[in-house]
């Protein structure tokens, strides 16, 4: 009699226990990829072993169950060549590395600067040249800091001073007279006005109140042409003093200011000089020669603009007072001596127009 578990078997009829039994084994079967998978051998240096370098990557896909897809798995390196060790982590699959460029916004390095760390660097420069420039002036003040001196442009930079107290001086006294001038012209010819009226009103003295009125009038009138004179000698030497000598002043003050850096920079690399070289005051000694080579080159040019300013202003001083001093002169000698045909020419001379007293100035339509 035969078997009765073999029949079944051969018969095709299923049994229970043998079911389970190959459900797991086939489980076993379907997780052994993956286990082998976590299992792979990993070098110290991050290398994969030779034997499964190559081949890994295809054999995964074919042992995976159906069950399980690629996109549930992701295998990166960081490096096979590098020190790193290697990393398998889970995620989806992205494809091709090599191939594949991630989407998304770039980044990229903010190389501008930011504008309050600018100001910040820029208030630091200007407190330390701020206290480099004060310690000079205080050194120099006591007499224990020495200072870069020109002696030919310091000798000129002071006769220009000196020149220029002078000739304010004389505008002052020239404005003076101009005032006291204009005085007596009003008061000479408010007296001729009284003269010629006692002259119409008294017939005794009319001659003689006739005479007098025309003489204070044709004072006044040569009063008001040699007004014109000092009053234009006063706008030129004026124009001199505050524009001209003081636009050069201006620029003396500049070259000041640059000399007291100049100096300042030049005591500190000295300074430096002086001390220890060693691998910390290189570098600051270094950056000293740099700043003070920037600030010698800006004293050259200064200075140079300086000669430059003074010697143009020498030549234009001399024309201009020649020619305002002869003026004066002139007019002064002329009204003085009564002569009235000279005292005209030489405001003709100098293309000097007056304006007649209770005219008002011509519109520009009559100019034109």
């Amino acid at each position: 009699m035969s078997d009765p578990i073999n029949d079944s078997t051969i018969l095709g009829v299923s049994n229970p226990a043998t079911e389970e039994q190959d459900s797991e084994e086939s489980a076993m079967a379907q997780e052994s990829p993956k286990n082998s998978a976590a299992e792979i051998p990993v070098t110290s240096n991050g290398e994969v072993e030779d034997l499964h370098e190559h081949g890994f990557s295809r054999d995964l896909k074919c042992s995976l169950p159906a069950g399980l897809g690629l996109s549930e798995t992701q295998i990166t390196s960081h490096g096979f060549d590098s020190t790193k060790e290697g990393v398998i982590e889970a995620g989806p699959f992205q494809g091709d590395q090599r191939t594949q460029q991630k989407s998304g916004p770039v980044i990229l390095a903010d190389e501008t600067k930011n504008p309050a760390m600018e100001k910040l660097e820029l208030v630091r420069k200007w407190s330390l040249n701020t206290y480099k420039c004060t310690r000079q002036i205080i050194s120099e003040k006591l007499g224990r800091g020495s200072r870069t001196v020109d002696l030919e442009l310091e000798a000129q930079i002071d006769i220009l001073r000196e020149n220029k107290k002078k000739y304010e001086n004389i505008l002052k006294l020239a404005q003076t007279l101009s005032s006291q001038l204009f005085q007596m012209i009003h008061t000479q010819r408010q007296l001729g006005d009284a003269f010629a009226d006692l002259s119409l009103k008294s017939l005794e003295l009319h001659e003689e109140f006739g005479y007098n009125a025309d003489t204070q009038k044709l004072l006044a009138k040569n009063g008001e042409t040699l007004l014109g004179a000092i009053n234009f000698f006063i706008a030129s030497v004026n124009t001199l003093v505050s524009k001209t000598i003081e636009d050069t002043l201006m620029t003396v003050k500049q070259y000041e200011s640059v000399r007291i850096e100049y100096d300042a920079y030049r005591t500190d690399l000295e300074e430096l000089n002086l001390g220890p070289r060693d691998a910390n005051t290189l570098p600051k000694i270094e950056q000293s020669q740099h700043l003070f080579q920037a600030h010698k080159e800006k004293y050259d040019k200064i200075r140079n603009d300086v000669s430059i300013k003074l010697k143009f202003l020498e030549e234009n001083k001399v024309k201009v007072l020649h020619n305002q001093l002869v003026l004066f002169h002139n007019a002064i000698t002329a009204y003085f001596a009564g002569n009235q045909k000279q005292l005209e020419q030489t405001l003709k001379q100098f293309h000097i127009k007056l304006k007649t007293p209770g005219v008002d100035a011509p519109s520009w339509l009559e100019e034109q």
